[in-house]
């Protein structure tokens, strides 16, 4: 079976992403061979739409699974649709733990999208978002 591991690395033992739309790589791996290939996830950097973006992309690829921490309701949409089931990995997996949980029926299937949409836009980009408006009205203690 083909299936696809939300990755922070590229091979089998990097660690498993937790967002799906924008994590940086996608590890292909065949449950049988364990043979794989990771590649960069080319929606990591969209201005918008990653996850469908990189659902689009991952059902392209053949896969019949897709492991990850998260999942927003547009990605998830466009896998379900197109015939691709999602599973959550708990957070500090490798993508081979992941693999080999998977295979031992240790994974939760998801029903549904299980963060909301655009959970993953930001997150460790450094954006910058802040508009340091803090009109510095604190009251200190004075010393006490």
């Amino acid at each position: 079976m083909k299936i696809v591991v939300t990755s922070g690395g590229t091979d089998l033992d990097a660690p498993a992403s937790p967002v799906f739309g924008r994590c940086p790589s996608y590890v292909f791996v065949d449950t049988d061979t364990m043979e794989y290939e990771a590649v960069s996830n080319p929606a990591s950097g969209a201005m918008g739409g990653a996850g469908i973006q990189a659902a689009q992309f991952v059902i392209q690829r053949g896969v019949q699974t897709v492991i990850t921490g998260n999942v927003g309701p547009n990605a998830f949409g466009v896998l379900t649709s197109g015939g691709v089931s999602v599973y959550v990995c708990p957070p500090g997996k490798t993508v081979r733990q992941a693999v080999e949980d998977f295979k031992q029926g240790k994974l939760e299937l998801v029903g549904a999208a299980n963060v909301p949409g655009h959970f993953g836009a930001g997150r460790g980009l450094g954006r910058g978002g802040g508009r340091g408006m803090g009109g510095g009205g604190g009251r200190g203690t004075g010393g006490r």
